[in-house]
């Protein structure tokens, strides 16, 4: 596992982050990853020398279950050797109904969840904290001054911002520059080979104040693994996978335009000696305007090891434009997202 500096900060991290969104999440009555699986889970990620931890104080059935799963795996781990980031700003009923100020990023509930979240997490300090989305009902000086008291106060080293209209993005740091409040290091956008003009704004924000990108959906739920095949209008999905038990997996992901860039990282993943999904996570990794570390969610430790291995493979620059231009038709229109 190589390592590399999370955006301007001086914290390094892996080149791949493992999400935990499926921690103790309930579908159809049954856990996805149950409190074992994780735990295995995170010790596959460690045996591959991933040190960089994805969580929310939402994830899970009740939410807060993900974080309670990897605090009581880290009881056996040296807190430091990993580098922690969770997030904040939906509603929150781990303590049962939400109330009216269980979400948003008010100050009461910023100060609420992030001791939550130390708590389930059994440490003293979260390595990122993320807005999990822009807060129209609240100030964003409020937000943002909240946000660097945790900094200043030792629990919070670097904060995030996930999804966000680009012009919000460049507000709070313009906000955070004139007040002399802590920035955005990082941010966490839904980006993948066949999604990238959609948040092209804000990826070129990103470049311009040298963020982080992680994003989430690195393989479009699972559709750039080459694990499902197009049959007319419709997707081949195999059994358990999110294709099959997931209602709006075709319309959140399947397009005319994914199946053409799926298509060519399939031709890539032969020439390059790899899997679908390692080059799909691998074009992710050589963005060269800004540093990219794809978030990775696993379901099964064979699909982490897979995830893992887009480490050790590399693209040529031809390859890498291929798959770019593959979003594109003979005459440089852009394939839709549905026919």
């Amino acid at each position: 596992m190589e390592y590399t500096s999370l955006g301007a900060t001086g914290t390094k991290v892996s080149e791949i982050c493992f999400g935990t969104w499926r921690f103790g999440k309930e579908s159809n009555g049954v856990v996805e990853t149950d409190r074992e699986e994780a735990h295995e889970l995170l010790d596959a990620a460690w045996d591959q020398g991933v040190n960089f931890i994805d969580t929310a104080n939402v994830y899970g059935d009740p939410n807060g279950t993900s974080e309670e799963y990897i605090g009581e795996w880290l009881d056996d781990y040296d807190r430091n050797d990993f580098v922690l980031a969770s997030k904040v700003y939906f509603p929150f009923d781990g303590w049962g109904d939400p109330g009216p100020n269980d979400q948003g990023l008010g100050r009461k509930h910023i100060r609420t969840q992030v001791e939550g979240t130390l708590d389930r997490l059994g440490t003293d300090y979260l390595d990122v904290y993320y807005i999990h989305r822009w807060d129209d009902e609240t100030p964003v000086e409020e937000t943002l001054s909240t946000l660097t008291d945790l900094v200043r106060e030792g629990k919070v080293n670097h904060l995030g911002a996930s999804t966000m209209a680009a012009w919000k993005l460049t507000k709070a740091l313009w906000k955070s520059d004139v007040n002399d409040w802590e920035r955005f290091d990082v941010t966490q956008p839904m980006f993948h080979a066949a999604y990238r003009d959609d948040v092209v704004d804000y990826l070129d924000v990103c470049a311009d104040q040298d963020l982080a990108v992680c994003p989430y959906s690195p393989l479009a739920g699972g559709f750039l693994t080459g694990k499902y095949e197009r049959d007319g209008d419709s997707v081949v999905a195999p059994d358990d996978s999110r294709g099959d038990i997931d209602p709006q997996f075709e319309e959140y992901y399947v397009s005319d335009r994914g199946w053409e860039v799926l298509d060519e990282i399939r031709a890539v993943a032969d020439e390059a000696d790899g899997t679908p999904a390692q080059v799909a996570l691998r074009w992710l990794m050589d963005q060269e305007k800004f540093t990219c570390v794809p978030i990775v969610g696993a379901r099964t430790t064979d699909q982490l090891e897979e995830n893992a291995g887009a480490t050790d493979i590399s693209l040529s620059q031809d390859q890498f434009n291929r798959i770019a231009e593959a979003r594109y038709d003979e005459e440089g229109r852009r394939w839709g997202h549905r026919d």
